[in-house]
């Protein structure tokens, strides 16, 4: 045994150093004493105790199997809303591997290899939650993707087989019925208002194909953007694992705030963040699929675009809130309501727009056939346009790419070109014009030095500068002159309409770009 007498401090030493700090030592006692059980009050604001609510809501909760037969041509192409994106790129396509495109818990299936032109059959396994006594449950749809047939777990066992009554892709969200008729337990969606971060939540689901599993947390971020158009997702730090997929989330009312529907992971376990689709999107979406069987979303016509603190400058707007109209679909409803590119829109129906992914949500939300009002803002003033909105047609807006806008050799200088901010340009020849359907006016980029501000607006060499601030650019010179007049006005940026000069970069579509017009000391 090691003597420790040296490093240590006799009891008045003690005592009198640490008077010499002005610190208390807290009296410690001559024996030990037992520690007798007895009840401990819960933190402030805090559950003792989650046994209630689990009992209370567990009942309604279901564990999804699915018997899955993928056609050899879309196994590859299995979906996935969250591919590309950090912490979800490590996950293959479900069938084959094993390894789920989100959380669910997916194995290989039952079939040995086979050729690759053949089906193959497999298993899936999820969760899902009666949201009626009818026997309507709200599941994910990646967990009955490719379903040949469907049947639920209850929690006292019973084995119930379901048919799909619809799904819906871009939410990646799915409504099943139970065949067999009877009164069951079921939950409510929490709509009147989201969760705030802080709150406690509790997941409920089958990870893993365990069963009826309950994990408790609090929502860590609210309003994520993680992938699809029509979602917005509840963060949570509750552990969720495969097999969670279509479970539900709830708060300490036992309302569902959110259906479980992703992880962030390397490795395909819980890291202590989930996502949960937030529950109005999903109670909507269940809703139209029992009433329709599909969702018909209204479609207005429009490709968009964010607005950045430079728009805001250049076009003198109020704020940065709304969406930009980059292009308009030939026949397509905006059109023929009279919405025109380069239209900010700032409210639908009253209700204002916060951005381009808000807008794409309060379209998809409106009925196909419906009237609707859609606040602009043009050449500086508001104006209120009506547009009846309706069901994508495939066909339309698909016009084929223009075979000239595919790559090609780089324009070639001439001596006539004009250098300006870095740039070469020179009007459109006929030929050019006709590529880019311009309607006879814009400047050809010739050329582009790294240290120009069109490089750093994404302009490049082959690429059209239609407009500056919405004026039509015919010469070089009025390139120029637009940007000098800006300067004057005190203005540090300007927005200049591009044409895509390669198809393949980012197709044939008109973009808006910032330009930083401010001079360099």
């Amino acid at each position: 045994m090691k003597n420790h007498s040296a490093l240590s401090f006799g009891r008045n030493s003690l005592l009198a150093a640490v008077a010499g700090l002005g610190l208390v030592l807290a009296a410690t006692p001559a024996l030990a004493q037992q520690v007798k059980p007895g009840p401990v009050a819960a933190p402030g604001g805090a559950p003792m105790s989650f046994a209630d609510l689990i009992d209370r809501v567990s009942p309604a909760v279901v564990s999804v199997s699915v018997t899955t037969e993928i056609p050899a041509a879309q196994r590859q192409k299995a979906f996935n809303p969250f591919r590309g994106l950090p912490g979800f790129d490590d996950y293959e396509d479900r069938y084959g591997k094993g390894k789920g495109d989100s959380d669910s818990d997916e194995g290989d299936g039952d079939a040995s290899p086979s050729k690759p032109e053949e089906d193959q059959e497999g298993r899936a396994l999820g969760s899902g939650f009666f949201i009626s006594a009818q026997g309507y449950i709200v599941t994910n749809n990646h967990v009955v993707e490719h379903a040949r047939e469907v049947t639920v777990t209850l929690k006292d066992g019973q084995e119930l087989e379901c048919e799909i009554v619809g799904v819906d892709e871009p939410t990646d969200l799915a409504v099943l019925k139970v065949k067999k008729s009877g009164n069951y337990p079921f939950v409510e969606f929490s709509t009147k208002a989201r969760p705030r971060v802080g709150d406690w939540v509790v997941a409920v689901g089958n990870p893993f194909g365990l069963g009826g599993t309950a994990t408790a947390g609090i929502v860590s971020a609210d309003g994520r953007k993680l992938g699809g158009a029509y979602n917005d997702f509840i963060q949570v730090d509750a552990p969720i694992n495969r097999g969670n997929s279509g479970g539900p989330t709830f708060d300490l009312n036992g309302r569902v705030i959110g259906v479980n529907t992703a992880i962030f992971s390397e490795g395909g376990g819980s890291n202590g963040i989930g996502f949960a689709i937030e529950a109005s999107s999903a109670d909507k979406v269940a809703q139209a699929l029992i009433k329709n069987g599909k969702i018909i979303r209204g479609w207005l016509g429009v490709e968009i675009q964010p607005i950045n603190p430079q728009f805001v400058e250049a076009w003198g707007l109020k704020s940065d809130k709304g969406a930009v109209v980059s292009r308009v679909t030939k026949g397509g409803p905006a059109e023929q309501g009279g919405i025109k590119e380069r239209d900010v829109i700032v409210a639908v129906n009253g209700d204002a727009i916060k951005d381009n992914r808000d807008l794409t949500q309060h379209v998809g939300a409106l009925i196909a056939g419906s009237k609707n009002q859609f606040k602009v803002i043009r050449d500086g003033k508001e104006q209120m346009i009506s547009v009846t909105v309706r069901e994508r047609d495939p066909n339309l807006g698909k016009e084929p790419i223009n075979p000239s806008r595919v790559g090609g050799d780089p324009p070639k200088a001439q001596p006539t070109d004009s250098k300006f901010l870095g740039a070469s340009t020179r009007p459109l020849s006929a030929a050019e014009i006709t590529k880019f359907g311009t309607g006879g006016t814009g400047l050809l980029v010739v050329s582009v030095d790294r240290t120009s501000p069109l490089h750093e607006s994404g302009v490049l060499a082959g690429d059209a500068l239609l407009a500056i601030n919405d004026k039509p650019l015919k010469l070089s010179r009025d390139f120029e002159d637009a940007v000098t007049a800006a300067r004057k006005d005190g203005k540090e940026n300007v927005v200049l309409s591009v044409g895509c000069g390669d198809s393949r970069r980012c197709g044939d579509t008109t973009l808006l770009r910032p330009l930083n017009i401010k001079p360099k000391n």
